[in-house]
């Protein structure tokens, strides 16, 4: 009986190389400034670090599913899909994406997925709109199959960011909510309440603010979701790994309290939500809740005080003093286990 591996990332602003001749223009002059110095050279070791440390996922097999966001465009996703590929020899993973046309930088969510093990209808590839009065990334959603004939439909989400704060900027992450909630609904509606949903993303808020509990109807009872038979709900995983022991990059045992850190804290804004179809015993695939983790490499964990994930950086016209080339991102992955009967 086969396992579903399934990890998500927010990679930090994977950018295709400085002049890239195909870039959108308005991405071209919104992001001129960050974007000085990023030379083809820098890209590759990007795209090398992430490789690397996505690689070493599942036991060194990599995932078999991976949401992603903060990724520019189809082709610096190709090329990180291309890299995976070459080093995992028994994969064949291909990309599901969307332009993000309304995101103020141009990052998109995206997935990677192995072809041997998954298909996919285009026609049932929907970027969900996220209203909001300035722009922001949509809700990519996709319908997998797998080589069983069983569909899971994936929500890959990035939602507003906490830019002028918290507490300012809540509404938006509300309306994300609402909307990632109300597609949840018109699932339900066309196939079925017991259909395997699993949303996972970089939610800028953690699992008991407002907008995941309330609008996204996402708890921590699993109870409460197993019984929702005329409403949705998500059972939110991430309560697994509110804290996490882990061994950073010097080799000293810490306590992981998040996936993002910011001022000294740690923030769990990546999260898995799963919908009562992957809870069900009856159901075809199933969660394995337990396996719900941060995927902590020690290579990837800033050995200072109170600090989290090494990010690599955009170069910002000094390229010495902005990027860290043994670096990888500003957020931790995470990744959870699917069981299919």
């Amino acid at each position: 009986m086969p396992n579903h591996f399934i990890a998500f990332w927010n990679l930090e602003n994977l950018f295709a190389p400085e002049g890239f001749p195909e870039r959108e223009p308005w991405i071209a002059k919104a992001m001129a400034t960050d974007l000085r110095g990023w030379t083809e050279a820098l890209f590759e070791r990007k795209i090398d670090q992430l490789a690397s440390i996505i690689c070493r996922m599942n036991e060194g097999r990599g995932p078999d599913i991976l949401g992603v966001c903060e990724v520019e465009n189809a082709y610096a996703l190709r090329r990180l899909a291309g890299r995976l590929n070459s080093g995992l020899a028994q994969r064949q993973y291909n990309v599901v994406h969307f332009d993000a046309r309304l995101d103020r930088r141009g990052i998109d969510t995206a997935f990677i997925f192995d072809s041997a093990r998954y298909t996919f209808d285009p026609a049932a590839v929907f970027s969900h709109f996220v209203l909001r009065r300035t722009g922001t990334r949509d809700i990519t959603q996709v319908t997998f199959t797998t080589e069983r004939g069983n569909d899971l439909i994936a929500l890959c989400n990035h939602w507003p960011s906490r830019r002028g704060g918290a507490y300012e900027s809540r509404g938006f992450r509300m309306t994300a909510g609402e909307t990632l909630s109300y597609w949840h609904q018109r699932i339900w509606e066309v196939r079925g309440r017991d259909i395997p949903i699993i949303a996972m993303g970089d939610f800028n808020d953690e699992p008991f603010d407002e907008s995941l509990t309330t609008h996204a109807r996402a708890t921590r009872e699993r109870g409460d979701v197993e019984r929702a038979i005329s409403a949705v709900r998500f059972y939110n995983l991430s309560w697994r790994y509110v804290q996490q022991p882990c061994q950073d990059s010097k080799g000293r045992l810490r306590m992981l309290n998040g996936t993002f850190y910011f001022g000294g804290d740690g923030f769990l804004f990546d999260q898995f939500l799963v919908s009562r179809g992957l809870l069900q015993k009856k159901s075809p695939i199933q969660v394995m809740e337990e396996t719900a983790r941060i995927e902590a490499f020690p290579a990837i964990i800033d050995h200072r005080t109170a600090q989290g994930p090494i990010p690599f950086g955009l170069p910002k016209g000094n390229a010495k003093r902005n990027t860290n080339i043994n670096g990888f991102s500003d957020h931790f992955p995470i990744s959870v286990v699917l069981h299919e009967r």
